[in-house]
C-alpha cells in the first residue's frame, strides 16, 4: 500500500521564549522488506537558527534543531510518500516459552536490534508484580511465544478501555493499568512490561495508524493519529513479531512505522529544553491517504 502522509505539530506559547533545542522523531523509517520511504520532509515555522541530522543508537532519523528566543508559535510539518508492504507472515515458527531463554542465550550480539537491550525494566516502564501476574494468567496456555503475544494482546484489549482523556504523556503504567485505561502509549507499554516479566523481549514501536471511515461517511481531515504498538522477539528462527494491543491485531499494512526504542522516552516525537516564563499548548494532526 502507498501512504501519502502529513504530519503537523504545533506549540504556542502564551509569552515569547527564550532560545531552545530539540529532537525530532518525526520521520518514516526505511525497513528493507517492511516498507520503503519513497519521500519525507521536515519543515520548521519558524525556521531555525540551526539545523542538523543523525541516526539513534536504535537506527531511528532524528532531526536536531536549536531555536531563537522571541518565539510565541514554533511548528513542525512532515510531509511524506512511504510504500507499506504485505503484513507478517501468520505462519508460526516462534519457540516454545521453555526454549526462547536458551535462544537468547546464543545471542551475543549487542547491536541496536539485539534482544536484550529490551528484556530489562527501562525508564518508563517497570516490571510490576501486578502486570506480570496479569501477564501470567493470560499466557498460561500459550504453546509458543507468537500465541503467548497475541494472548497478552488481547487480554490487554479486553481488560482496558482506550480514553483519550485518562492518562497523559507521563501517567505511570501502574496507574493506568489499575485503571482499566488508556492511550495506545498506555496499551504498550503495559503489555510490554508484561512480556518482560516473562522472559520475552518487547520494544516500544511509534509510527502511524490509518483510520477507515464508517461506510458512506466522508473522510475527515487530521482523523489519522499517531500511534503506538509492540514489538516482541519470539525466537532465533521466527525473530521479531509486532503486535497491536489497542486493536488487538498483528500489525499489517495500515500500520506506518517511525522508529524503535525500550520505551516512549526513546522515540518521542518531540523533545528537548526550552527556555519559558508562561503556559503553553500544543496540538498535532496527521493525514493518511492511500494512493493505490
Amino acid at each position: 500500500m502507498l501512504y501519502c502522509l502529513r504530519l503537523s505539530i504545533r506549540y504556542d506559547f502564551a509569552r515569547p521564549t527564550g532560545a531552545g533545542r530539540q529532537l525530532l522523531r518525526i520521520s518514516p523509517a526505511d525497513l528493507p522488506g517492511v516498507q520503503e520511504v519513497q519521500q519525507a520532509s521536515i519543515t520548521i515555522t519558524p525556521p531555525p537558527t540551526e539545523r542538523s541530522g543523525f541516526l539513534d543508537f536504535f537506527g531511528n532519523e532524528v532531526t536536531q534543531l536549536v531555536l531563537p528566543a522571541g518565539l510565541t508559535q514554533i511548528r513542525f510539518d512532515m510531509a511524506g510518500r512511504v510504500l507499506r508492504l504485505q503484513g507478517e507472515s501468520e505462519l508460526d515458527l516462534s519457540a516454545t516459552p521453555d526454549c526462547l531463554s536458551d535462544d537468547l542465550d546464543d545471542i551475543t550480539d549487542l547491536g541496536p536490534h539485539s534482544p536484550h537491550h529490551f528484556l530489562r525494566a527501562s525508564p518508563r516502564i517497570p516490571l510490576l508484580a501486578g502486570i506480570a501476574g496479569f501477564a501470567r494468567e493470560s499466557c498460561g496456555n500459550a504453546a509458543t511465544v507468537r500465541e503467548a503475544v497475541e494472548a497478552l494482546g488481547r487480554a490487554l484489549h479486553r481488560h482496558m478501555r482506550f480514553d483519550a482523556r485518562a492518562t497523559e504523556v507521563d501517567t505511570p503504567i501502574a496507574q493506568a493499568f489499575a485503571g482499566r485505561h488508556g492511550v495506545c502509549q498506555d496499551f504498550s507499554q503495559i503489555m510490554i512490561s508484561g512480556l518482560r516479566s516473562l522472559g520475552i523481549p518487547a520494544a516500544y514501536v511509534s509510527g502511524f495508524l490509518r483510520t477507515v471511515p464508517p461506510p458512506g461517511k466522508p473522510r475527515l481531515e487530521g482523523a489519522d493519529a499517531m500511534h503506538a504498538w509492540v514489538r516482541a522477539w519470539t525466537g532465533a528462527e521466527a525473530g521479531w513479531c509486532e503486535y497491536d494491543p489497542t486493536n488487538a491485531c498483528f500489525v499489517a499494512a495500515n500500520h506506518v512505522t517511525i522508529g524503535y526504542g525500550r520505551d516512549y522516552s526513546d522515540v518521542a516525537p518531540v523533545t528537548g529544553s526550552m527556555r519559558l516564563a508562561g503556559s503553553q499548548t500544543g496540538s498535532h494532526s496527521v493525514d493518511i491517504l492511500a494512493e493505490d
